[in-house]
């Protein structure tokens, strides 16, 4: 019998594979579609999940050998600039990195660590027993699994089949459309900004509202440029075009936008989009089956929360799934995946419907702007944004223990990248004193001397306790993790 079914192959069922993997746990990943999507989706990635892949050693793998995350100096938030030069903390990284390399690099990472990906295997049904799930395959025999995690996307069947409520909320009065264009060299300039006859710069990788609606330049340096507009209250008919895009760029800016067809190797994308959902799944488990990503949860692609949450939900769920199977687990782990993530999913939400409102046409959106461009000129209030953006405001709830880390990501310590690549829970004891006691074979015990503080760590680099002595380690190593068998 399989450990773990994970019905899709997409960025969110890879990575909770390989964190599966990595913690000895057998998955077999599903997937409808008999090739990999050529399909461009996200174009980055923003927030914690770019650090946490850097825990995993897959960061360089992405960028270069030996590169070290670094924080974004500008962002964006509603079509405003996020300037972050001046905030010590900053938490917000990106990683601008086509969705389809990140897939494919994961997808790379899971072969190494022994995963099975069966493409063409459509999952049509599912049957819970007590101890495991069998899942029923198009014009194929069913597999057997302990769990079944659904990784299917918005539309997920393996949330139909389990009966899960998505409920939330559609807005269909907007008409996005995204294609890769070409524009005269000479109109670009050294920042990457779109200089536009008649209208003025066009940032890069920066939304632009304007009265009449949101256009956005993206001069991608391994690909065809990519422009996206966003108008409202338009009607659109037949097959989305180079011609349509451009009409609505004109629209957008108020003057011609000299837009030709892409150059160079595609696939080029052409996408056109009708308003958009923002829902999240009533429950995130139903017995022994599981959502992850955008089958739990959707919403807008503004700010690009999208694969910084999908990535960090299969990072949660990943150790406590390997956990379980192992017999590690204490009772009530796995009740906290939903209790963790679901909360993130609808801070989320809330972020990008308000961006989304912040965008749009109008006399009474452009008064709210104003009121907002102000509140962002105080340093105090894109801290807080930025902390929103990237994820780092999640604080989990780790029970008895206390101290200003517990339950918040690990932040960056010496030696810590490289601790983590393992999945494995650390204890970090300045003192080298310290005693895991029956817990011991389950975690690492590292001696860490130039902490002012002992900090216990789950695989998902969460500070489950920290203190000066081992008060309360032994109760916090119980929360997380069943003690060894003598």
């Amino acid at each position: 019998m399989i450990d773990v079914v994970i019905a899709g192959a997409g960025p969110n069922g890879l990575m909770l594979a390989c964190e599966l993997a990595l913690a000895g746990a057998r998955p077999l990943v599903l997937e409808r579609l008999t090739e990999p999507t050529t399909e461009q989706r996200a174009n980055g990635l923003v927030g914690q999940v770019v650090r946490m892949l850097d825990r995993r050693g897959l960061y360089e793998r992405l960028t270069a050998p030996g590169a070290i995350p670094e924080p974004a100096p500008a962002f964006v938030f509603g079509a405003f600039p996020l300037d972050l030069n001046d905030l010590p903390d900053n938490p917000l990284y990106t990683l601008m990195v086509p969705q389809l390399r990140i897939q494919h690099m994961l997808a790379e990472r899971a072969a190494e660590l022994g995963v099975e990906v069966r493409r063409g295997h459509e999952v049509t049904g599912l049957a819970q027993g007590e101890k495991s799930v069998t899942v029923e395959l198009r014009g194929r025999a069913p597999v057997e699994a302990a769990f079944l995690v659904g990784a299917d996307g918005g539309h997920s069947t393996v949330r139909k089949l389990t009966g899960i409520e998505f409920p939330g909320v559609t807005a269909d009065d907007s008409v996005s459309l995204t294609g890769h264009v070409s524009v005269p060299p000479d109109l670009v300039g050294a920042d990457g900004g779109l200089t536009v006859p008649g209208f003025g710069v066009v940032p890069p990788f920066r939304h632009l509202r304007t009265e009449r609606g949101l256009i956005t330049w993206g001069p991608f340096p391994d690909g065809a440029p990519l422009i996206t507009t966003v108008e409202w209250g338009r009607p659109a008919e037949g097959a989305a075009s180079l011609d349509e895009l451009r009409a609505g760029a004109s629209r957008v800016l108020g003057v011609d936008v000299p837009l030709a067809p892409p150059t160079g190797p595609g696939p080029h994308l052409m996408r056109r989009l009708f308003g958009g959902n923002t829902r999240i799944a009533a429950r995130y488990r139903a017995g022994r089956v599981f959502l992850l990503g955008d089958a739990a949860h959707v919403h807008s692609a503004i700010g690009g929360p999208g694969l910084n949450m999908g990535l960090q939900d299969a990072v949660n769920l990943g150790w406590k799934l390997a956990s379980e199977l192992r017999g590690h687990a204490p009772e009530g782990l796995l009740d906290t995946y939903e209790s963790e993530r679901a909360p993130v999913a609808r801070r989320v939400a809330m972020h990008t419907q308000a961006q989304s409102l912040l965008t749009r046409p109008g006399g009474d959106v452009t008064a709210l702007r104003e009121l907002f461009g102000e509140l962002l000129a105080q340093p105090t209030a894109r801290r807080h944004i930025a902390h929103l953006l990237a994820g780092a405001d999640i604080t989990y709830d780790m029970g008895p223990a206390t101290g200003p880390l517990v339950g918040r990501w690990a932040p960056d310590l010496p030696g810590l990248r490289e601790l983590t690549r393992t999945g494995r829970p650390l204890l970090l004891d300045p003192t080298g004193t310290l005693d895991a006691g029956a817990w011991a074979p389950h975690i690492d015990t590292v001696t860490a001397p130039a902490l002012d503080t002992a900090l216990l760590l789950r695989p998902d680099c969460y500070v489950a306790w920290q203190g000066t002595t081992d008060d309360g380690l032994h109760e916090a190593l119980g929360t997380w993790f069943r003690a060894a068998q003598s």
